[in-house]
């Protein structure tokens, strides 16, 4: 019997091939003979052997794929042992983290119900999300630091469809994700490759403004917002395609609308409030509001998912620090969607955003050739989690502060000044 999801009928497939087409050749840009490992839901498989195909079409190694499924991870919470939360498959981890020190790309396909774990116990959950990203760190690093080329890309999970569109048959709802997904992602065009070529011609003009404007630190103020975000020593703006490490440019994420770099570790202050709810491994956190003192997030609280997120940020030092801070005006074309997707790969690209957690060495000048030990001298963050939140909108202000203390219009009502 062949396993084919009941969703497929209600997705274009000409969009999808091109979604694939996409992810290999502008998220990729897969170098012949590289292997790749792609990670997805058991139900995103329709995309993963349209991409495996491609692939291979552009000359891959080997594809090798895992997948993900919500009622088996929803047995561990119902059946499994208290102890097994504690626990995570270090031998996967380890494969993967071997795998792209060998040189093999990674593909991401997203498109998890992002309320998949919202009625399980918050305790279980911060133990399990940790223990998994201790596993997974070795692998992280080397997404992180670019030392890989990597991409991300979504696919309209039935259960995520249901929560972004509830009041709609699922079939109908799948439909308007998908459509939604392909318009973000820049393949419902006669010809995607040609329009992300353009995109990325635009953020790297964004990205070459700030870097020559040499800020020293952002100022946000807004509605339950008043922060100032200090720059890395020797930061640099990206946005758009990359070049890894390995020499491969890269696009990692599609959709992307943000020019980000790195904050200081150490050089924070003030408090701010998010704007979207962020989706995190399966729990919905709402309305978070944190103070920042010296670097450090020193109170937190949510509406929704307050226990979460508080475990989250006890999940070692590194946790309650930024490691990016990215810039998306308001009218971008998630934005304009109006639709609020629950799924941080969209909903980022939507606003402008901070990042818990892990800085990317990429956001330095000559970052390749930097240690860690220089990066974390020049005020880059260190840890097992990296978790991008919104905290953009149309009535956020952002400027520019000189190491003078001179002050440059960045951001106006979420539009860029």
């Amino acid at each position: 019997m062949t396993f084919m999801p009941q969703s497929q009928n209600t997705i274009d497939p000409v969009k999808l091939e091109k979604l694939a087409e996409v992810a290999v050749k502008v998220g990729l840009q897969l170098r012949k003979g590289q292997d790749l490992v792609v990670t997805a839901p058991v139900v995103a498989l329709p995309l993963v052997r349209l991409i495996t195909k491609h692939a291979y079409q552009a000359g891959a190694g080997l594809v090798t794929a895992f997948y993900s499924d919500e009622e088996t991870t929803l047995s561990r919470y119902h059946y499994g042992s208290d102890e097994s939360f504690d626990r995570a498959s270090d031998w996967l981890y380890e494969g993967m983290a071997k795998a792209y020190a060998n040189g093999a790309a990674r593909l991401a396909i997203a498109g998890d119900n992002p309320l998949l774990l919202s009625e399980q116990d918050a305790g279980k959950v911060g133990r399990a999300n940790r223990a998994t990203s201790t596993a997974y760190k070795p692998a992280l690093e080397k997404i992180s630091n670019f030392d890989i080329n990597w991409n991300i890309v979504s696919y309209p999970n039935p259960s995520w469809a249901k929560v972004v569109f509830p009041d709609d048959p699922e079939p109908i709802a799948i439909a308007k994700l998908a459509k939604a997904i392909f318009a973000a992602s820049r393949v419902d065009v006669d010809d995607p490759i040609a329009a992300w070529a353009e995109h990325n011609a635009n953020l790297a003009k964004r990205s070459a403004w700030l870097n020559g404007e040499r800020f020293a630190s952002l100022h946000f103020r807004g509605p339950g917002t008043d922060l100032t975000v200090g720059l890395a020593d020797g930061h640099e703006w990206h946005g758009g395609a990359s070049t890894a490490k390995n020499g491969i440019t890269c696009n990692p994420n599609i959709p992307t609308e943000e020019v980000f770099t790195t904050p200081h570790a150490l050089r924070v202050e003030g408090h701010v409030s998010s704007t979207k709810p962020l989706s995190h491994q399966g729990t919905l956190i709402d309305n978070i509001q944190v103070r920042f003192e010296a670097g450090r997030i020193v109170e937190a609280k949510a509406s929704r998912g307050e226990e979460v997120l508080n475990k989250v940020l006890d999940t070692d030092e590194g946790a309650r620090r930024l490691g990016e801070v990215a810039l998306v005006p308001h009218s971008s074309p998630i934005s304009a969607s109006g639709i609020l997707f629950y799924n941080t790969l969209f909903d980022e690209n939507a606003s402008c955003h901070i990042a818990l957690g892990q800085c990317y060495s990429k956001c330095f000048l000559n970052g390749a050739t930097l240690s860690q030990e220089e990066i974390k001298a020049q005020g880059g963050n260190s840890s097992l989690i990296h978790i991008d939140w919104m905290i953009g909108s149309n009535k956020v202000d952002i400027d520019g502060l000189k190491p003078d203390g001179s002050r440059v219009p960045v951001m106006r009502q979420g539009e860029w000044a």
